[in-house]
C-alpha cells in the first residue's frame, strides 16, 4: 500500500513530468524524490512511469491510479491550507469571497472604505463561484462570503445586507431611446446570451426565456461579467444584476430594470459555529452601505 508521502511524490512526478521538476514542486533532493518512487513501486508491485526520450512517462496503472490519489492529495491539501488558516486567527485580518458580479465595483469600494477606517486590518479578497461557497468557508480560507445565494446547508447562516434588481444589458445602437423600464420582448430579434451555473438568479429567467421568443441561444457563459463583456462587443443582449451592469455602463453599454421587476438579495454567509468577529461585523456595516449607496 502507498502511503501519504508516496502519494505525494507520485502526484508531483505525474503532474510535473520529471524527478528534478517534482523535487524542485517538493522542495527536496531529486535523490529522495527517486527513493520514495522506488519505495512506492516496489510496495504496490507494479511500475508507475517509464522513461521516454527521458521523460517519464506514465504507465496505464499510474493513470488509473492518478484520478484517485489526485483526490485523496486534494484533500490532504485542504488540510494544510486549513490548519494554516487557523493559526493565523482572526485578528487584524479579514477574509472574503465574493462573486466575480460583487467584485467588479461593491466589494472593491467597500473595502477601500473600510481600510481607511480601520488601517490596521488586512483584507484578503478572492473571487468564488456558488459552488465553492462551502468549501472555502469550511476550509477557513475565507471568513466571509458575499453573493445572490444563501446556500441550504446546516453549517452556514446567512444575512441580507442589500438588495438589487436583475436588469437587460444592452448596446446602445441595439436599442436606442429605451424607456426607464424595458420588458424582455423589446430584445427579441436579439441573440440572447445565458447564463449557465450561476445559482438561482442565474436560473430565474430559464423557464421564461423561451426559445420561440428568442431562438437557440449560441453563447453560454457562467458569469455576469463575461456576458457583459459579450454584449459590448456585439454578440447579444443578456439579463444580468444591476451591480455588473453599472460597473460595465459606459459610452456604448446601457441598462434598464425589467418591467417585470425581478429583485435580488445580497447575503453574506458564514459557519454557524465560527461567529463573526467584531471585525467582520465592521465590514458588513460598511458594505451595507457600500449597497445602498450604490442604488441611489
Amino acid at each position: 500500500m502507498m502511503n501519504l508521502r508516496h502519494i505525494e511524490v507520485f502526484h508531483a512526478v505525474y503532474e510535473t513530468g520529471s524527478v528534478s521538476a517534482a523535487a524542485r514542486a517538493l522542495n527536496v533532493s531529486q535523490p529522495s524524490v527517486s527513493k520514495v518512487l522506488k519505495h512506492a513501486e516496489s510496495r504496490i508491485g507494479f511500475s508507475l512511469f517509464q522513461s521516454v526520450r527521458g521523460r517519464l512517462v506514465p504507465t496505464n496503472e499510474a493513470h488509473i491510479l492518478f484520478r484517485e490519489a489526485r483526490e485523496l492529495y486534494n484533500r490532504v491539501e485542504s488540510l494544510r491550507e486549513t490548519t494554516k488558516n487557523l493559526r493565523r486567527g482572526d485578528d487584524g485580518f479579514l477574509r472574503l469571497g465574493v462573486l466575480p458580479s460583487i467584485g467588479l465595483e461593491i466589494a472593491p469600494s467597500a473595502i477601500a472604505k473600510f481600510r481607511r477606517e480601520n488601517p490596521d486590518v488586512s483584507v484578503e479578497l478572492q473571487t468564488l463561484h456558488n459552488d465553492d461557497v462551502l468549501r472555502s468557508l469550511y476550509e477557513r480560507q475565507t471568513d466571509l462570503t458575499i453573493g445572490f445565494d444563501a446556500p441550504h446547508h446546516p453549517r452556514l447562516r446567512e444575512r441580507i445586507v442589500g438588495t438589487g434588481e436583475l436588469v437587460g444589458l444592452f448596446r446602445k445602437d441595439d436599442l436606442p431611446d429605451s424607456p426607464e423600464r424595458i420588458s424582455l420582448d423589446a430584445f427579441k430579434g436579439h441573440d440572447l446570451i445565458r447564463l449557465t451555473g450561476a445559482g438561482m438568479v442565474g436560473n430565474l429567467f430559464s423557464n421564461e426565456l423561451s426559445v420561440e421568443a428568442f431562438g437557440e441561444a449560441t453563447i453560454f457563459v457562467q458569469t455576469y461579467y463575461v456576458a457583459a463583456a459579450l454584449v459590448r462587443h456585439g454578440a447579444g443582449v443578456a439579463v444580468v444584476d444591476e451591480f455588473t451592469a453599472r460597473a460595465s455602463r459606459g459610452t456604448d453599454l446601457e441598462f434598464r430594470p425589467l418591467t417585470d421587476k425581478a429583485e435580488i438579495n445580497v447575503y453574506c454567509v458564514h459557519l454557524e459555529d465560527r461567529p463573526l468577529s467584531r471585525t467582520a461585523k465592521k465590514f458588513i456595516k460598511v458594505l451595507e452601505a457600500e449597497i445602498k449607496s450604490s442604488r441611489t
